[in-house]
């Protein structure tokens, strides 16, 4: 997977924001990072409805930000092999060039709902608070250990 990513990744240049998403069926959470790929942030979690209207609200916060590239969370099972979820992601990305045609990447992203939950309850975060940042928080997570590994890689 990593050398996967790296090679997916290699399309986003040298430098410019990135959002990394956090796909769910009911939300897909977004979190973007600065030009120098140093910090991301959670930016929104949006509520999906279709995917036209999703992938437009996403074109539209990218271009907002200057967005260059997606890396988006792939929750592949424990075993490393893909489930419905993962390919349910995959097919959200096949189908992303039709409104937003920006590269995409694929981080492994298990268990990082889990680790934001576990963040935000250590916070102490109030449930109901919990709930409606949980998805951004972990499109977050996902990023900083995308632009952690682009780094890395990079020098």
């Amino acid at each position: 997977m990593s050398q996967t990513f790296n090679t997916e990744a290699a399309a986003f240049g040298a430098g410019g924001s990135l959002f990394g998403l956090d796909l769910g069926e009911k939300t897909i959470g977004v979190a973007v990072c600065d030009p120098d790929r140093r910090v991301a942030a959670p930016v929104e979690t949006i509520r999906r409805t279709k995917f036209t209207a999703d992938a437009t609200r996403l074109a539209d916060l990218a271009k907002e930000r200057g967005v260059v590239g997606l890396v988006i969370g792939l929750p592949l099972n424990m075993d490393g092999t893909d489930g419905p979820s993962a390919q349910r992601a995959r097919a959200f990305a096949r189908n992303l060039p039709k409104i937003l045609d920006l590269p995409v990447a694929f981080w492994d992203e298990r268990l990082s709902t889990a680790a934001m939950e576990r963040e935000l309850i250590a916070i102490d975060t109030k449930r109901k608070r919990r709930a409606e940042k949980i998805d951004e928080s972990a499109a977050a997570f996902i990023l900083q250990g995308a632009i952690d590994r682009i780094r890395e890689t990079s020098s």
